[in-house]
């Protein structure tokens, strides 16, 4: 068996953890609001935290089982740890604290030197002391050092929590790079759900120590029972979606989707090129008939899939809608919902007014 089994309880303080989720390769984040459990799982996979109960299986070697006593120490589990602060020896280069991950490491094949300074653009790096890197350039060092262990899971605790959005800006490209690469499966942890939206093949959603739902990306994130998901800026539904044509005299980029098709700035992708899309749930209006005479290029025909639950002191209300083979999130007013005589199974049509790529 390959891939990642988790099924614990932990209690700490007040504070009660009782998750279960599994992964198989790819990247799969831990997402969540501020004390939902997410550091106290990742720490519990680690090995930093020895939980009460349960199990975590990695590659079919139980590294838990508190049932038959067994707890792997965490230098012997093989797991690359990332955390929030690079936490790079501040006496050594890039090119020592790199080396040093080198040392740590237990198998001979796997990513090499080279190819982790390629990959992470930190060459020119390898002279620098830590003190004399920026934020950004710091955990890219901090992620190579862990790959250069050869793990064989990497966990990444809200690598980019500590930074501006300059320095996420400029980590991000890095971090979908190690994605696509697909050598080391990685749990993600984060609040943040444009990096989960755009970093991650699946999410498990932790709400107060449970798990709220899981699942692919595209799948959680049309979700309306998943409270930490509902009323975010950020919300929205994740597509899959393939570059169909170009029109370079409007500069416009035609999407095929499993919604249907989108017109999108033009982009700088193949056609044929997969793409993944966020479609803003505040980004989407609907209407009972096809708009005419209407500036939007994206008019989407559906269905009212679901109503969010209303909440009297909101004036807003969500509803999933099916598009196609997919789903979209749609947020608008408990007035308009009214007005319009909403309800499940309804026809309508949707103008997208944006489209945003996430890579």
């Amino acid at each position: 068996m390959t891939g990642l089994a988790v099924a614990v309880a932990h209690r700490q303080g007040a504070f009660r953890l009782d998750a279960a989720f599994a992964a198989e390769g790819g990247v799969t984040a831990l997402f969540g609001r501020s004390g939902s459990g997410k550091t106290t799982l990742v720490n519990v996979i680690g090995g930093l935290v020895r939980p009460d109960r349960g199990s975590v299986v990695l590659d079919g070697e139980r590294l838990v089982d508190t049932a038959a006593g067994r707890f792997v120490p965490p230098h012997r589990r093989r797991i690359g740890y990332v955390f929030q602060e690079s936490r790079l020896f501040p006496h050594l280069s890039v090119r020592g604290n790199l080396l040093f991950g080198r040392r740590l490491a237990r198998a001979e094949d796997g990513i090499g030197f080279a190819e982790v300074v390629d990959l992470l653009g930190i060459g020119h790096l390898l002279a620098r002391r830590p003190n004399g890197l920026s934020g950004g350039e710091r955990q890219r060092v901090a992620i190579g050092r862990a790959l250069l262990a050869r793990p064989r899971l990497l966990l990444m605790d809200e690598p980019l929590a500590a930074l501006d959005e300059a320095r996420k800006a400029e980590i991000l490209p890095f971090l979908e790079r190690l994605r696509d690469l697909g050598r080391v499966p990685i749990v993600y942890v984060s609040h943040a759900l444009p990096e989960v939206t755009r970093l991650a093949d699946r999410i498990v959603v932790l709400e107060e120590g449970r798990v709220a739902a899981a699942g692919s990306v595209d799948a959680v994130t049309a979700r309306l029972d998943v409270a930490s998901l509902r009323g975010a800026r950020e919300a929205g539904a994740v597509l899959a979606a393939r570059v169909e044509a170009h029109d370079p005299a409007y500069a416009l980029t035609r999407l095929a989707s499993p919604a249907g098709p989108l017109h999108v700035p033009l982009v700088d992708r193949p056609v044929g090129a997969a793409v993944r899309i966020l479609v803003s749930a505040r980004d989407v209006t609907l209407s009972l008939a096809r708009p005419a005479g209407t500036s939007a290029l994206n008019v989407l025909a559906g269905t009212v899939a679901e109503i969010g639950a209303l909440v009297p002191t909101d004036p807003t209300a969500e509803l999933r809608l099916a598009c196609g083979s997919a789903h979209l999130v749609v947020r608008l007013t408990r007035r308009s919902l009214a007005d319009m005589g909403l309800r499940p199974g309804l026809p309508v049509f949707a103008s997208v007014k944006s489209v945003a790529l996430l890579d």
